[in-house]
């Protein structure tokens, strides 16, 4: 379960950039194609959130869609997994739904 190890770092910046001020709200992006469960990170936030300025803060979560487009063709194809090829043979360059990263942070 690397989504503790995800959450624990997300808890650790946040609670490094609010300078000691309460963590109400973290709003993070989790690309569809970033092997991370919004469920168990959810989860694990909180835990890992405990006896910090972000305890009790809220998680969002904003899903990305993975997206690729096609080297031969330029189609672009909706990803649900890492791996593909385009209905015309070529392969595919993922240009979304890797992404694993805090957007922002409301503080009090």
């Amino acid at each position: 379960m690397h989504e503790l190890s995800v959450a624990s770092a997300i808890v650790e910046a946040c609670a490094g950039r609010a300078g000691g001020a309460r963590v109400l709200r973290v709003t993070v992006e989790v690309g569809e194609l970033a092997a991370v469960s919004p469920d168990a990170l959810r989860f694990c936030f909180d835990t890992c959130a405990q006896g910090t300025a972000v305890a009790g803060a809220e998680l969002d979560i904003v899903e990305i869609p993975g997206r690729a487009t096609c080297d031969a063709c330029g189609g672009s194809v909706a990803l649900s997994s890492p791996y593909g090829v385009c209905a015309c043979g070529g392969y595919l360059r993922i240009v979304r739904g890797r992404e694993l990263r805090v957007r922002e942070m409301e503080v009090v």
